[in-house]
């Protein structure tokens, strides 16, 4: 069985979640306030973004490459700015 339906599924889904911190960023602000404590909702559509780019990158396969390499530094960026604001 080919992994390519759920690889699809999760960028969408990943795409989606991006698209709603644009829409309710509420629900994201208490999450990204650990990360980024000024500024918060400046940074929560800054995240929304970065997550609606990964997202679309993982549904088309000649850039999904580069939304694994987007991926692995977004993990990063997020817990560096965690770890610097605890």
């Amino acid at each position: 069985m080919s992994a390519e339906p759920l690889i699809k599924l999760t960028g969408v889904v990943v795409a989606v979640t991006g698209l709603s911190h644009f829409v309710r960023p509420e629900l994201f602000e208490s999450a990204t306030k650990s990360a980024f404590p000024e500024n918060t909702r400046q940074h929560t559509y800054i995240d929304g973004g970065i997550e609606t780019a990964i997202g679309l990158a993982l549904v088309a396969p000649k850039s999904r490459k580069f939304a694994l390499a987007g991926l692995l530094a977004y993990g990063a960026y997020l817990g560096l700015n965690v770890a610097r604001n605890r």
